[in-house]
């Protein structure tokens, strides 16, 4: 039994986390939450309101940990192409470390969930792309080589989606890391 505060909120949090794992996609009901918890229904409410409060605690994790180390890479490194790298690596890494994430992240875990998740999930992106842009602001301030920061940001932006979306329906199998080094140079405006 869980004695601290938060501590059965967590569990819950990452019991979720766990059954979003599981390549079948099967639909997670609070029910079935509840039965890997060994819990009633009604304690999973007190600690959450809803459904979508929960998977509203894995999108606060998603944001803390990615943003955590995206503002980390902005304070260490000031080539603006490095920073690039960098910042989808480490998206990449987060979502083959966290697999259960990368559903939520793409959508998948949110079908018929509350809409405000998917915004939600749309408002990370936008930050995301924003921050690519503003290094490669920073690369093409760098170098004087003249490079469409908005369309380049949302492309490696694409990228890293489509790199989440290839490891989810593979059932984890095809690692978002896969080839990652060499495509990066293939993406304009990624080259060194």
């Amino acid at each position: 039994m869980a004695s601290k505060p938060g501590e059965r909120k967590q569990q819950i949090l990452e019991t979720l986390a766990n059954m979003l794992e599981k390549p079948t996609r099967e639909k997670i009901t609070t029910a079935s939450l509840a039965a890997k918890l060994d819990v009633s229904e009604a304690a999973l409410y007190r600690h959450f309101a809803s459904k979508a409060q929960m998977f509203e605690g894995l999108i606060e994790f998603i944001e803390q940990s990615l943003f955590g180390l995206i503002n980390k890479i902005g304070a260490e490194e000031t080539n603006g192409i490095s920073q690039v790298r960098r910042i989808i690596t480490v998206m990449l890494l987060f979502a083959e470390k966290n697999p259960g994430m990368t559903r939520v992240l793409i959508g998948d875990a949110l079908v018929n969930e509350d809409d405000r998740l998917q915004l939600r999930i749309n408002q990370l992106f936008d930050r995301v792309e924003s921050t690519l842009k503003q290094s490669l602001r920073i690369s093409e301030a760098q170098t004087g080589r003249k490079v469409d920061a908005e369309s380049q940001a949302n492309l490696m932006l694409c990228f890293v989606i489509g790199r989440w979306h290839q490891f989810a329906k593979s059932g984890f199998k095809r690692l978002p890391m896969e080839y990652v080094q060499e495509q990066l140079t293939c993406l304009n405006g990624a080259e060194e």
